[in-house]
C-alpha cells in the first residue's frame, strides 16, 4: 500500500533524491567509493558543499555579501549560537514568542544577555501571530520563528524591526518565495525542506557577521566557520550531500515560485474540508494558518478511534498531533504531493458520512 507521509519531521523527501543518494552510498560518482567514506577535504565533497552553498544563494537570489554554512546541532544549538555569538551581557536581544521553539531560543538567549519579547501569543495558545511589535529601539537584534510546527501558525510578512533581523526557517525554509535580503541571518535544520536531519544551514549577512566582538570557543565562532567554509570541523557530509540533491530537485521543479505555488494549493484543499466539515475545525487564526502545519481537532474527542482506524486503511501516516496539544497535524512539506492531500481529504468527507 502507497503511505502518505504527514510527519513533522524528519520528514518526506523527493523521489529521485531517494534514488540518488541510495546510488551514491553504493558507488559516489562512479568514483568507487562510498559517499559515507570520501574525505571531506577531498575535491569531491568541497564540489558538492561549495555547489549546495551556491544552490542557497540562488534559490533566495542572494549575493556576495552573505556566508552560507553548513553546521551540525539542529536548530537547537542556533538557538544557543546565536546569542553566544551576537549577544553580550550588558546588551538586549528581542524575540517574538510563537510557540515551543522560541520559547526554548529565548531561553538560550537568557544566559547570554537581556531578553525583551517583542510580541507573544502565548496567553492564547500560541493561535496566532502577534502583532503591533514593541521592538527595542536598541535591540542587538529581533529573532522570530517563521513557521511553528507544533501550533501550526506562520508568519506571512516579514516585521519592520529596525534592527538587525534573524529567522528560525526550520520548517518553512525554501518553501514559498521570499526576500532574504531583509534577514541578517536565516538558520534552519535541514530534515523538513531541505534535506535529511544532521544538517544545518546558516546563511549570514557578512556585515552582520563583522559585529561579533567577543571571544569564544572556535567550534562556536561563526566568523571561525565562515573562514573555513563550513569545514572547521569534519561536516555531515551524507546529510550535506542530501541537501545538495534536494536543492537541485527545487531548482530543476521549477525553484521557489513552483514550490509556492503547490504548497499553496496542498494547504488550501486541506483547510477548505476543515472548515466545510462539520466533525473538524482548526486551531489557528485563519489569517496566520500555516502552509506547512495544519493543526485542527475532531469536535467530538470520542470519534478519534474510530478516525485514526480510517486514515490508517488509507495508508495515511504522521498525521497525529504533537503531544503538547493534541489533535491531528499534516505536515504538507515540499515533497509531499498534492495526491496525499487529496487522499486525507476524502477521508475526512468518507468519515462525516459514516458518523
Amino acid at each position: 500500500m502507497k503511505k502518505h507521509n504527514f510527519t513533522s519531521g524528519p520528514s518526506i523527501l523527493p523521489p529521485i533524491v531517494f534514488k540518488q543518494a541510495a546510488a551514491a552510498v553504493n558507488n559516489y560518482n562512479d568514483s568507487g567509493l562510498s559517499i559515507l567514506e570520501i574525505s571531506h577535504r577531498d575535491k569531491m565533497f568541497l564540489d558538492i558543499i561549495e555547489g549546495a552553498q551556491v544552490l542557497v544563494k540562488e534559490l533566495y537570489a542572494l549575493g556576495d555579501d552573505y556566508e552560507v554554512l553548513f553546521m551540525q546541532g539542529g536548530a537547537s544549538a542556533q538557538f544557543a549560537l546565536v546569542p553566544m555569538n551576537f549577544l553580550n551581557a550588558d546588551e538586549t536581544a528581542s524575540y517574538i514568542d510563537t510557540g515551543v521553539w522560541s520559547d526554548k531560543a529565548i531561553k538560550e538567549a537568557k544566559l547570554f544577555g537581556n531578553v525583551s519579547t517583542a510580541g507573544s501569543s502565548k496567553e492564547s495558545s500560541y493561535r496566532f501571530i502577534p502583532k503591533g511589535l514593541n521592538v527595542e529601539s536598541n535591540a542587538r537584534y529581533l529573532h522570530l520563528t517563521t513557521n511553528n510546527t507544533i501550533y501550526g501558525s506562520q508568519f506571512h510578512d516579514i516585521p519592520n524591526s529596525g534592527v538587525p533581523l534573524i529567522a528560525d526557517m526550520s520548517s518553512d525554509i525554501f518553501s514559498r518565495p521570499w526576500d532574504a535580503k531583509r534577514f541578517d541571518m536565516i538558520y534552519a535544520g535541514a530534515q523538513k525542506n531541505a534535506g535529511a536531519a544532521g544538517t544545518t544551514i546558516v546563511i549570514i549577512k557578512k556585515d552582520f557577521l563583522h559585529t561579533i566582538n567577543k571571544r569564544m570557543p572556535m567550534i562556536f565562532d561563526y566568523r571561525k566557520h565562515a573562514d573555513n567554509q563550513s569545514l572547521y570541523n569534519t561536516p555531515s557530509v551524507f546529510a550535506v550531500y542530501v541537501s545538495y540533491l534536494t536543492l537541485q530537485w527545487i531548482k530543476a521543479e521549477g525553484g521557489l515560485a513552483v514550490m509556492g505555488q503547490r504548497n499553496s494549493a496542498k494547504a488550501a484543499l486541506l483547510y477548505n474540508e476543515i472548515d466545510r466539515n462539520s466533525l473538524f475545525s482548526g486551531t489557528v487564526t485563519t489569517e496566520d494558518r500555516s502552509l506547512m502545519n495544519a493543526t485542527f481537532v475532531l469536535s467530538k474527542p470520542e470519534l478519534e478511534p474510530a478516525f485514526n482506524e480510517m486514515i490508517k486503511a488509507a495508508g495515511i501516516v504522521g498525521l497525529k498531533g504533537h503531544r503538547l496539544v493534541g489533535g491531528y497535524r499534516a505536515s504538507m512539506y515540499n515533497a509531499l504531493p498534492i495526491e496525499s492531500v487529496q487522499v486525507l481529504v476524502a477521508v475526512m468527507q468518507a468519515f462525516e458520512k459514516s458518523v
